[in-house]
This record gives structure tokens, C-alpha cells and sequence, in this order.
């Protein structure tokens, strides 16, 4: 048998048999209110997103820049352990770039490695000014010398954007890498 008794100022149904209490009817979420929770949700999130999106590609370019200069620096540190050069190519067009030996043994070579560029990131080799600009299998390329210094016709910028947002990669003025900043070096 169940009994309605007030406990704690409140109505509930309780068994006298396992007393359980049981909530009375009408405890429970309406349909409309469920329905304005639903759409404030959606209208938060619909405010949000665009910033989210700005957020997340601006990230994209920061993290393919540092893939990018870490690649530059495994080509010189394998440079200089192989002794040989090592490039590292650029296809602007497959929007690709990697790492390899420039003369690989007959099988190949096993250490090579290529990367694809983030959907939204676009990178452009500036070969203007230089003849005889450094390339591999007809693509532009940074060469790594054996002594860890770039090769003199190797690309002097390459400029990754994304959106509005740029980053140049400079050559430095010794030849022993490249600098990564926001405007172009002359």
C-alpha cells in the first residue's frame, strides 16, 4: 500500500511496505522548457564557431611552420652525421614537401620523408634574384651541405600563408639555416 506523506516540506509517495520513497507527478522537465534549453544552445554555439574556426586556423600555420622548421633542422643534423648533402624539396603545386638524400643508394633512401601541408596552409618558394637556384627532381629545394651550412642557390625565403596570416622563412646571412618571422628580409 502506498501513502502520500509530507516530508521535508514536500509531497512524495512512500511504500509502507519497503519504504521507498517515490517522487509525486510533475517533477519532471516540460517540453518547452527542454525546447528553450535546445535553442540557446544552438544560438551559443552558432556565436561561437566563427571564432573557434579563426582560432583553429591560425593554429594550423603556427604547426606547420614549426613541422617545417624542424625538418630544416633534421636535413642539416643528417647532413653533417651522413656527410653528404641532404635536400629538402618543395612541391607547391601537391602542396608537399620532404626530406632526402640528394644521390640515395640504389634502393633508396630509407630515411627520406614527406609531409603533406595543412589543408588551408599554402607555401610559396621566392627564387627571384638567383640563377641557378637549387632544385630536385624539378622542384625547388634547400640544399644542406655536409658541414651543416645551406647551399648559396638554395631558395633565400619561402612564405607559408594562411588566410591573412603570413610567415616568412629568411635565410641567415652565414648560411647556416633559416629565421622564422612575420615580414620578409631583403
Amino acid at each position: 500500500m502506498i501513502t502520500e506523506l509530507p516530508i521535508d516540506g514536500r509531497r512524495s509517495l512512500i511504500s509502507k511496505k519497503s519504504g521507498v520513497r517515490h517522487p509525486s507527478i510533475g517533477n519532471g522537465f516540460t517540453l518547452i522548457e527542454l525546447m528553450l534549453v535546445m535553442a540557446l544552445i544552438i544560438v551559443a554555439v552558432s556565436i561561437v564557431m566563427p571564432q573557434m574556426e579563426n582560432f583553429m586556423r591560425g593554429r594550423g600555420l603556427d604547426s606547420e611552420a614549426r613541422r617545417l622548421a624542424a625538418l630544416m633542422h633534421a636535413g642539416q643534423s643528417r647532413a653533417v652525421s651522413e656527410g653528404m648533402p641532404i635536400v629538402l624539396w618543395i612541391d607547391t603545386k601537391q602542396n608537399e614537401y620532404g626530406l632526402e638524400e640528394e644521390t640515395p643508394p640504389k634502393g633508396g633512401d630509407v630515411n627520406a620523408e614527406e609531409l603533406s601541408l595543412n589543408g588551408y596552409v599554402q607555401m610559396t618558394v621566392n627564387t627571384s634574384g638567383q640563377s641557378g637556384s637549387t632544385t630536385f627532381h624539378n622542384l625547388p629545394a634547400i640544399r644542406f651541405l655536409a658541414d651543416g651550412t645551406v647551399d648559396e642557390n638554395s631558395p633565400q625565403t619561402l612564405q607559408m600563408t594562411e588566410g591573412s596570416d603570413t610567415l616568412w622563412f629568411n635565410e641567415m646571412q652565414n648560411h647556416t639555416g633559416y629565421e622564422v618571422g612575420n615580414t620578409k628580409q631583403q
